[in-house]
């Protein structure tokens, strides 16, 4: 299943430790000071840059591909074990098994003369993807493949969009008997906004091109000022505009009484299925070859979730995302994953890595 090129041993050494470092969003430090350090075993040179990333690279030409994954998880979680082939543990899945298998994968690779590798382990993903926010303008690289989990033989070609909302109102105090109040209000004007999702939605279509809404948080006070506050995430499809949301649900806001803030969106991002770094990634999971010798058809993923994909695809370059792990673990107190799998999609990467610079070798920069 593995190339001569790839060391089993040291990659699950790599990714079993890294899993055994907690890194929640904003306390990244202990896992990149390791990763940093050990990355040099995989052939790569490493440093950490101004907000804290891990930045590492291979190889000194002009054309640029860079594989940005994660190193943040978010709290809780399962001890970190393993068991048998099967490693236990946050972040195991999200989405420190990606990264890993893009440190060996990348670090395997060859790399031809004028090509260049960068590995970001980017923090604060699962917060305001300050990592990837700081690296976008650096970079204007050919290709770049984003670390979540798609398992072997996935890979994710599309990610909604979200609107966070925030509905508020205050008042100087009054009887609920005569005025029900700022809560009242925030919930009926909340209510309202998620209706008006719903009713926009068409459950026949698929994932990327429904919206969806849910409440993150709420609170009030009727204490004698009173108060209300209702945080609200809206997930996009594709194709709309954060903005024109945004204004319909200030108008539903004005109608309740409520202000409603506009505090921050993403688009959603769809890339084309015949996009190069996507034909390399499917015919290197054609090829690949399981432990018995069966091969698999690949699949294309359209998500419900947004990522730092969404970020990266202000590049405007092919674009793809891949890694081990099976998705529906994200997040979860039953996060594991098969340490098999994450060798496997290591030594899918690096094929597709390989395949993708032969494709593009002679044609222009981007």
């Amino acid at each position: 299943m593995l190339t001569d090129s790839f060391c089993p041993d040291r990659a699950r050494e790599l990714l079993t430790r890294l899993v055994e470092i907690p890194s929640v969003t904003r306390d990244e430090d202990k896992a990149c000071d390791y990763l940093a350090g050990a990355l040099g075993a995989f052939g790569w040179e490493a440093c950490r840059d101004e907000v804290g990333n891990v930045i590492a690279t291979r190889g000194d030409g002009e054309r640029n591909i860079v594989l940005m994954g994660h190193i943040d998880t978010v709290p809780g979680g399962p001890p970190c074990r393993v068991e048998g082939d099967v490693l236990w543990g946050r972040g195991s899945v999200d989405a420190k098994g990606p990264l890993c298998a893009f440190a060996v994968a990348g670090g395997a690779a060859t790399i031809p003369e004028g090509w260049k590798l960068t590995l970001i382990a980017a923090v604060g993903e699962e917060g305001d993807s300050r990592g990837a926010r700081h690296v976008i303008p650096l970079y204007s690289p050919v290709a770049c493949v984003i670390g979540e989990p798609s398992g072997t033989r996935g890979i994710t070609i599309g990610y909604r969009g979200y609107l966070r909302l925030q509905v508020h109102a205050r008042d100087s105090g009054a009887h609920r008997s005569g005025d029900p109040g700022p809560i009242t209000a925030c919930l009926m004007a909340s209510s309202e906004v998620l209706r008006e999702v719903g009713r926009r939605d068409d459950p026949s279509k698929p994932v990327i091109e429904r919206p969806s809404g849910a409440v993150i948080a709420m609170g009030g006070s009727e204490a004698g000022e009173r108060s209300g506050l209702v945080d609200l995430d809206v997930r996009l499809p594709v194709g709309v505009d954060p903005n024109d949301w945004a204004r319909d649900f200030i108008h539903i806001g004005e109608r309740f009484g409520v202000n409603v803030e506009f505090l921050s969106s993403m688009p959603a991002h769809l890339v084309d299925k015949n996009d190069p770094l996507v034909r390399a990634l499917r015919v290197a999971a054609r090829e690949a070859r399981t432990s018995s010798g069966q091969t698999a058809a690949p699949r294309l993923l359209a998500k419900g979730g947004t990522a730092d994909f969404n970020l990266a695809a202000a590049w405007g370059c092919p674009l793809a995302a891949y890694g081990p792990g099976d998705s529906k673990l994200d997040h979860t107190a039953e996060e594991h994953i098969d340490l098999n799998e994450y060798l496997q999609a290591a030594s899918i990467l690096k094929n597709a890595l390989e395949g993708f610079m032969e494709f593009a070798r002679n044609t222009p920069k981007h």
